[in-house]
């Protein structure tokens, strides 16, 4: 995978809606927080259209998110707001001046798609917490994601958990939220797993969804061949009146039960205020023992 350049003082960021709409107001945080690391906040097409939930038609959105990624002065491009909604104008992007000058993608939850569209061309992207809703974010998640795009060292540990399989191994990360990922499959976006970190999270799913989704990543391949799995937040889920009996945990485990890579479970990452940053596309090891877990992406020059 290829690094885009690291963000320095008076670079630009560009802030887009690729999925739901969002307002200026709802971006006064995030704003705040370019702003205290240096950096210049340009405001897409995007911020304040509406089309329903979205921010603004497709049209729109696909052609604000072609502005950012063609125009040369314009060093990242942070995602407003997940939602839904990117995977309908990801056929209609032209990566082609990106690839000659990449630069970096940062969002989580539905940016999922342009994550896994992007590793398909071989660059790195951030998953990190976006303008929207930072403000509840906890101060380490918006530090990790300075930490990142500024090519500082990315390295954590955390507790363990009692689902945790012990191991250790080293891969490219990749991954992101399961219904996006389970979405994709099938399609030129869907990501190649082998020999790779997977990274899964989600939010406000049912059981049964949840089974359905790992089930179906497994039937693809997209389990076996890994060489860890971390498993961040699976927040917020529901069961019926009649319960499904397993834990999202328990069904995450359960699809991988008859693999024997390491497994480490409760990362801080995805829909949680702690949803600290993650290089995706990066080289890192994973260490799961009996005390916690490490995760270290390597340190780039």
């Amino acid at each position: 995978m290829l690094t885009p350049p690291y963000l320095k003082e008076g670079d630009k960021v560009g802030i887009v809606c690729t999925a739901r709409k969002a307002d200026r107001e709802d971006l006064e945080n995030g704003i705040a927080l370019l702003k205290s690391c240096g950096l210049e906040p340009v405001l897409g097409k995007t911020i304040g259209a509406s089309d329903n939930q979205y921010g603004g038609t497709d049209a729109l959105r696909a052609a604000d998110l072609q502005a950012m990624l063609d125009n040369e002065e314009i060093n990242a491009i942070w995602c407003a707001k997940g939602g839904y909604g990117t995977v309908r104008i990801i056929d209609e992007i032209n990566f082609y001046k990106f690839i000659k000058y990449p630069k970096w993608i940062i969002g989580y939850s539905d940016v999922t798609v342009l994550h896994s569209q992007i590793h398909k061309l071989g660059f790195e992207t951030i998953h990190g917490v976006m303008p929207v809703g930072i403000a509840r974010n906890t101060a380490i998640a918006k530090q990790t994601l300075e930490n990142a795009w500024s090519g500082k060292p990315v390295h954590y540990h955390i507790e363990s958990a009692p689902l945790n399989r012990l191991g250790t191994s080293k891969g490219e990360l990749v991954g992101g939220n399961i219904s996006i990922l389970y979405s994709l499959c099938g399609s030129h976006s869907a990501i190649d797993t082998t020999n790779k970190i997977l990274f899964l999270e989600d939010l406000d799913e049912y059981l049964y969804h949840v089974d359905r989704m790992m089930v179906n990543l497994k039937r693809n391949g997209m389990l076996r061949n890994i060489r860890g799995l971390v498993v961040g937040g699976l927040t917020s889920m529901h069961d019926n009146s009649t319960p499904f009996g397993k834990t999202a945990k328990e069904i995450v485990m359960d699809a991988v039960a008859e693999y024997d890579y390491p497994v480490c479970f409760d990362f801080p990452a995805g829909h949680l205020k702690d949803n600290r940053a993650l290089i995706l596309g990066r080289s890192a090891s994973l260490e799961v023992n009996e005390r916690g877990a490490k995760l270290y992406f390597d340190q780039l020059e």
